[in-house]
């Protein structure tokens, strides 16, 4: 068997499945920033943040995908990773208040862990194409650390600068040199989206925490648990097994760049879809046949909207062919704002429940 099928054929270790656990914190305390803030302030803080995170977060899926974490070394440095990203986590919300500084600086180092550890991978090609990509974290990390410091209207320009700055990165640099392996890298990938995917249900616990569990609260946490069901059967009815056949078909040399496209551009508007759904669910659980602001049901179902969108762009990405129905259902969420704001969020909930459901059902009938 040849190298590359062996690496093909490798699985996400349980150091990875350990570290995405920060990663659930991480996204807990994103919901958490606007749940408490529904105003464009809060989703402009939200975006800023949940950019870099996402694209060192991403980096170091890349990371364990080149390099396997089964050495004690590499185990002992990929922990240290994680430990910045819990100080990171810690920091989100006051990050834009008194925390900025911690943010900036548990950025820094979890860069310089990320460049440390992908030195070590074997592979030449690897080496060299890490060197542009490594000098251009370490530069958005100084952004993301001086606007930490500086705090006001420079942190938002400077934490600006660096979103956009590592998210043009890939279109300027090559990542030929890099080396996909397609079982990992999907099933990594899935398993962020599981764990995000996650959150929301732990939106509908936080919500209902000492409530009295009568009908309503058990209705509206279901209908709850049902959109995150939604949303699961969006990507993982079929999504992730077309996307490993497609990476795998794909020659290797182009397999960076459409690696790049779908599971890092695509994934940016599916994650934060995710999160604004669950800061919404969070607060809808409380007073489920309540009329609910317009912040709170554009939160619902401009999050669900996101994803389908998203999940779209993932699909084009990866030449999985169009998705008409999924295009539809996320134009159709945005039309259930009016159901909140007028009736409640349990009519809301309901709404696009039964979108998801009717178009992902049409779409299998159509493609059987």
């Amino acid at each position: 068997m040849s190298a590359v099928a062996t690496e093909d054929v490798r699985r996400v270790s349980t150091l990875e499945l350990f570290f995405d656990l920060v990663f659930v914190f991480t996204i807990t305390q994103l919901t958490t920033v606007l749940a408490d803030a529904p105003t464009w302030r809060g989703l402009l803080q939200a975006v800023l943040m949940l950019g870099v995170i996402w694209w060192m977060y991403g980096g170091y899926a890349w990371l364990t995908n080149a390099v396997a974490p089964d050495r004690l070394s590499r185990q002992l440095v990929l922990l240290g990773g994680m430990g910045g990203y819990l100080v990171l986590a810690l920091s989100i919300p006051r990050a834009f208040d008194d925390a900025g500084a911690a943010f900036g600086g548990a950025y820094v180092a979890i860069v310089a862990i990320h460049a440390t550890l992908f030195s070590r991978a074997g592979s030449v090609s690897v080496t060299q194409a890490l060197r542009g990509l490594a000098a251009a974290n370490f530069l958005t990390a100084l952004l993301v650390l001086a606007g930490g410091i500086a705090g006001g209207t420079a942190q938002y320009v400077l934490w600006a600068l660096a979103f956009v700055g590592e998210w043009v990165t890939p279109r300027l640099t090559e990542q030929e040199g890099f080396q996909v392996a397609t079982t990992h890298f999907v099933e990594r990938h899935g398993l962020v989206i599981i764990v995000a995917l996650g959150e929301s249900i732990v939106a509908v616990g936080i919500g209902a925490a000492g409530l009295h569990i009568d009908l309503e609260l058990v209705g509206v946490a279901l209908l709850g648990l049902m959109l995150t069901a939604c949303l699961w059967w969006t990507y993982f009815g079929g999504d992730e097994q077309e996307a490993e056949r497609a990476l795998a078909g794909a020659p290797p040399a182009r397999r960076p760049r459409m690696a790049v496209d779908a599971f890092g551009y695509a994934f940016l508007p599916l994650l934060f879809g995710i999160i604004a759904s669950a800061a919404a669910l969070k607060k809808a659980t409380g007073h489920p046949f309540d009329e609910v602001e317009f912040a709170r049901a554009f939160q619902l179902a401009g999050g669900v909207a996101l994803f389908m969108a998203g999940d779209a762009l993932f699909r084009a990405a990866l030449r999985l062919g169009a998705a008409p129905w999924r295009l539809a259902a996320a134009v159709a969420a945005l039309a259930t704002i009016p159901l909140g704001t007028r009736l409640s969020a349990t009519a809301q909930l309901a709404a696009l429940v039964a979108i998801l459901v009717i178009a992902l059902s049409l779409e299998r009938t159509r493609s059987a």
